[in-house]
């Protein structure tokens, strides 16, 4: 068995008029999360956690900075992406530990929501999900949100749980058709495909 472990990170800034949206679920808070999708910070560190432990890339390598295509996207689509990628390449996911660091909003009284819905995305049980948060005391960034993710991902072990992934991932001729229009779709869905070539990791992060 193959197991492999991957890190993801990502900043944002609060900023007014923007809705806050962390872990997949809307918080009512009275700034959001500036960004070119919907500011996502922590689907974000867990997508580019995902998507490091394959070594394919990360979330700028398929959708790229500024493309209007992506303009206030929902997060979920980079996060099947990488549940896309971590199915042909025949991994599961063992278990995720995140931690938000933020000074507002309080974390711990939703922090139950949040887990379910992390679990229910990546198609995990919730007791595999860890979910902390942390105020930036001393690190003079009360005005951003940071997300630091890990991932232990192990190969499955025949076609058969292959199979049961695949049905699981949320509409994955949805994902696929996406894939397809940023150029790397073919690649991507099962044995006998061609992966092509990705394009150079870009550091700037459009999320």
């Amino acid at each position: 068995m193959s197991m492999r472990i991957g890190y993801g990170w990502d900043s944002h800034v609060f900023a007014a008029g923007v809705p806050l949206k962390i872990g997949g679920i809307a918080i009512e808070h009275p700034e959001g999360l500036a960004g070119h999708s919907d500011g996502d910070v922590l689907l974000h560190a867990i997508t580019d956690a995902l998507l490091g432990a394959l070594a394919v890339g990360d979330i700028g390598s398929f959708f790229p900075p500024g493309d209007p295509r992506w303009k206030n996207a929902d997060s979920v689509i980079f996060l099947n992406l990488a549940l896309d990628e971590l199915r042909t390449a025949g991994y599961r996911i063992v278990n995720i530990d995140t931690t938000l660091v933020l000074a507002a909003p309080k974390i711990g009284p939703i922090s139950g929501d949040m887990r379910q819905r992390v679990a229910e995305l990546l198609h995990i049980e919730p007791n595999t999900v860890g979910i902390k948060a942390k105020t930036p005391e001393g690190l003079n960034l009360d005005h951003v949100a940071q997300a630091h993710a890990v991932v232990l991902l192990e190969t499955l072990e025949d076609r058969g749980e292959i199979s049961a992934l695949e049905a699981e991932i949320d509409d994955p001729d949805a994902v696929e058709k996406i894939l397809t229009n940023i150029g790397v779709g073919e690649a991507l869905g099962g044995p006998g495909r061609r992966r092509v070539p990705l394009p150079d990791f870009d550091t700037e992060d459009i999320t």
